[in-house]
């Protein structure tokens, strides 16, 4: 029987958190920011309209961060996401402003055209094994100048209401309850269900196969914890206006690459070839198909949040995306990534993105300065590496 094993029976609850830091510890972290911020804003935190907020803001870090974990997880990095982001962006406001062009449409094409940047971009490093470094940082200089060229220096607005609706919108209430939003309650409500089902029935898989590592008292608290917030943010949000139109399109993508990064093929070579691409090559995997392929689905979630930055400005500006490549960097490695590939989970970058935004909303609330929380947030990004230096060098 194996260690692991032994200390899971014995309920071996600080043991398991050792072994496990780097995946819990961000959990802690984003759960102690969260009640700090809470007590020395008086509330205003967890405020139904602040929170709201909180998802309309940090969305388009979220959509980025899942992307870039995939591209440093494989051993790369994306330096051009913002300047992409901000010239789709403006070409949705071309297409659909100025050209008149379905909302459909747009969104389609923007996502299309975002793909083939990225594609492009993922060509030179997969195929001619030049340094993503190079390619992207000449992507994110030629994208900005393009997106000046595009808007003339002008911004394109206002967008059409069906297309402000993807990022300021709500989900209507389709039972005619005016408070709570009945609709907001059954999705947040069963998604809570959901996960908490999907966790009891892998664990009991686990205990069938002997392979239980998790002590059940840690596990029953995670999953309690988990549970409760969903369901209190939920009735929250739900006696404000709803959930976010934003919000259901961050879940359902989070839930996907979640699932695709830990339940697929494509998923793991992804982590193969981060943890030992030689090793990777050599068992069959196509690795340039793979880092190709990255690359084109980071294009295509940086014309996404190119679009949702758009809808929530209702325009599109030639400084729309200055520093979201540093924002989603520095999610992902808040979350827990390994800067030399091959480590770090989608939901860690998910939630390193919300400990970004939750410490730039507190940090608002409390009056304190844009150069204060440059240097807060550069040290907490020093931390995060440090923490996964250090813990290299003990394993």
């Amino acid at each position: 029987m194996s260690d692991t094993t032994t200390d899971a029976r014995r309920g071996d609850t600080f043991g398991f958190i050792r072994r496990n830091i780097r995946q819990y510890g961000i959990l802690f972290a984003l759960i102690i920011i969260m009640v700090f911020f809470q007590v020395v804003t008086g509330g205003i935190l967890f405020k139904p309209v602040n929170l709201t907020n909180l998802f309309l803001q940090n969305s388009h870090i979220v959509i980025l961060a899942v992307g870039m974990l995939l591209v440093i997880v494989a051993g790369h990095i994306d330096l051009s996401v913002g300047s992409v982001a901000a010239f789709v962006g403006a070409l949705a406001g071309i297409m659909s402003v100025k050209m008149g062009l379905p909302t459909p449409i747009v969104i389609v094409l923007a996502l299309a055209a975002g793909a083939v940047i990225g594609a492009i971009q993922g060509y030179w490093i997969a195929y001619w094994k030049i340094p993503s470094f190079i390619v992207t940082l000449a992507g994110m200089l030629v994208f900005r100048g393009l997106t000046m060229w595009l808007l003339g220096g002008q911004n394109i607005g206002p967008f059409p209401p069906g297309f402000q609706m993807i990022a300021s919108g709500f989900i209507p209430d389709i039972f005619g309850v005016v408070k709570p939003n009945m609709l907001s309650l059954v999705l947040g409500w069963s998604a809570a269900v959901a996960i908490l089902w999907m966790q009891v029935r892998a664990r009991a898989q686990q205990e069938k196969m002997g392979v239980v590592d998790e002590p059940f008292a840690f596990f029953a608290g995670k999953n309690a914890i988990i549970f409760i917030a969903i369901v209190g943010m939920t009735w929250a949000l739900a006696n404000f206006r709803g959930l976010p139109n934003v919000f259901i399109v961050m879940a359902l993508l989070v839930g996907l690459y979640a699932f695709i990064s830990e339940r697929t093929t494509a998923g793991r070579r992804i982590y193969a070839i981060g943890g030992n691409a030689k090793a990777a090559k050599l068992s069959g995997i196509n690795s340039e198909r793979v880092v190709f392929l990255t690359f084109a689905n980071m294009g295509m979630l940086a014309a996404l949040a190119g679009i949702v930055v758009s809808a929530r400005l209702n325009s599109a500006t030639p400084k729309a995306g200055v520093a979201f490549e540093l924002d989603a960097i520095a999610a992902v490695f808040v979350g827990g990534a390994s800067m030399s590939g091959g480590v770090g989970t989608v939901i860690g970058a998910v939630v390193g993105a919300f400990i970004m935004g939750v410490m730039n909303n507190g940090m608002s609330i409390l009056g304190i300065g844009i150069d204060y929380q440059q240097v807060i947030k550069g040290l907490v990004l020093m931390a995060a590496v440090i923490f996964d230096v250090s813990n290299k060098s003990k394993s």
